[in-house]
């Protein structure tokens, strides 16, 4: 595996010249260089750059190091074309002597094995998930999964910002009088500079609701493993299964390994494989967990094929209410982009107008997709700003006001 070769032994250069080279710097790196061209010797020096260079200072003797070791081959890094281990060490001792940090046989550090392991495994299970990236979850292999499983802790969990009553020190309208007086008591009681204090901004919660019914059956492992996934990387999640009734399970994959949790979490669902009941599922949400889980403002994603066997009567009012609890509801559907696949049950039919986005998960793509979705939404929304939504069926609500020629109530 040439590729990681050459890079491990570009990594050791830079270590013997100076440069502070963890091992995250390098798989950071390693994926940075699949998104180039690495026949384009300027789109590597940049990529290398910005990724492992981190002060002023450190240019100059950078580009001596990348100049000494691109010399005597047009692309060291490049991942055609058979190249030994000897010869990229060969390469990296007239880099070595040229800038004059060391022999070839000293570059190695104690650490440099750990390194090519870490490095040749995130390499390799890179190679291999792209060739998943838009299989159906129903359709892998163990292994597979746990391939994907690697995939999904990579992504970044971003729901946005939400502004709170506190106030904190910063920019803002509000001039913070304690702050001035207490620094006019430097200046003999005269305030010479007026602070300002601003909202404090709070990351909003995630609520995961996932269906686990039958004919969820084939999704449901691989959603646990994405949820347990968005658990680590998200501070604040709060997970529920439902089938026929409602279950929360975020203690149990709050574990850190992903075995104990699935483990945990099927010992305490009682209706795994069940029915589905979204409707009556939702009303136990608002009746014993809203209060604790929907408050904040969160992102609620809803995960199931919709295949409800309940009334959509009691489903429609419980969507309506859950919208009108959350920032954004977003309900996922494994079976979009499905052959002649159309949302056609009763249960969507009732559900969808108060469903704010209604998006697929069906593939390592999907969630990737998923998770840049949320990264625009928290972008584009002012914090702490709520929505307005008014029901089809609702009156408007006229504004009271004082007349001064009414009669007093009595």
């Amino acid at each position: 595996m040439s590729f990681v070769d050459n890079l491990l032994m570009f990594g050791r250069l830079l270590r013997r010249a100076g440069f502070e080279i963890p091992v995250g710097n390098l798989l950071d790196l390693t994926e940075a260089l699949t998104h180039v061209d690495l026949g384009s010797r300027a789109d590597v020096f940049h990529t290398c750059r910005a990724v492992l260079v981190r002060r002023h200072e450190q240019l100059a003797a950078f580009e001596k190091v990348f100049d000494a070791f691109w010399r005597d081959h047009a692309n060291p890094l490049s991942a055609q074309g058979e190249r030994s281990r000897r010869e990229a060490q060969n390469t990296a001792a007239r880099a070595a002597v040229a800038m004059g940090v060391g022999q070839a046989d000293d570059l190695r550090t104690p650490g440099d094995e750990d390194d090519a392991q870490q490095v040749s495994e995130v390499a390799q299970v890179w190679s291999d998930v792209g060739g998943l990236a838009r299989k159906d979850f129903g359709e892998f292999s163990p292994d597979e999964i746990a391939l994907a499983r690697v995939a999904l802790d990579r992504l970044a969990w971003i729901p946005g910002a939400r502004r709170t009553r506190r106030w904190v020190r910063g920019r803002g309208p509000r001039i913070d009088m304690r702050r001035a007086l207490a620094g006019g008591l430097r200046t003999g009681g005269e305030v010479v500079r007026l602070p300002t204090r601003r909202r404090r901004d709070r990351p909003r919660p995630l609520v995961l609701v996932c269906d686990v019914s039958g004919s969820m059956e084939r999704y449901s492992r691989m959603l646990l493993h994405f949820a347990h996934g968005v658990g680590q990387r998200h501070g604040r999640l709060e997970v529920f299964l439902f089938s026929t009734g409602l279950t929360r399970v975020t203690r149990q994959l709050r574990t850190a390994r992903l075995d104990n949790a699935l483990s945990a979490v099927s010992e305490v669902v009682p209706d795994w494989s069940g029915g589905t009941r979204i409707g009556p599922a939702l009303q136990q949400l608002h009746q014993r967990w809203s209060r604790r889980v929907l408050r904040g403002g969160p992102v609620v994603l809803l995960i199931s094929d919709g295949w409800d066997r309940g009334d959509p009567v009691v489903l429609r009012e419980q969507i309506a209410r859950l919208q009108r609890s959350c920032h954004r509801l977003i309900w996922l559907n494994p079976l979009i982009g499905t052959v002649d696949y159309a949302p056609l049950t009763r249960g969507l039919q009732a559900a969808l107008p108060f469903v704010d986005d209604f998006l697929p998960a069906r593939t390592l793509t999907d969630l990737g997709e998923l998770a840049v979705h949320l990264s625009s939404v928290a972008a584009d929304a002012r914090p702490g700003r709520r929505r307005s939504v008014r029901l089809p069926w609702a009156p408007k609500r006229e504004a009271r006001r004082w007349q001064p020629d009414r009669e007093p109530y009595a």
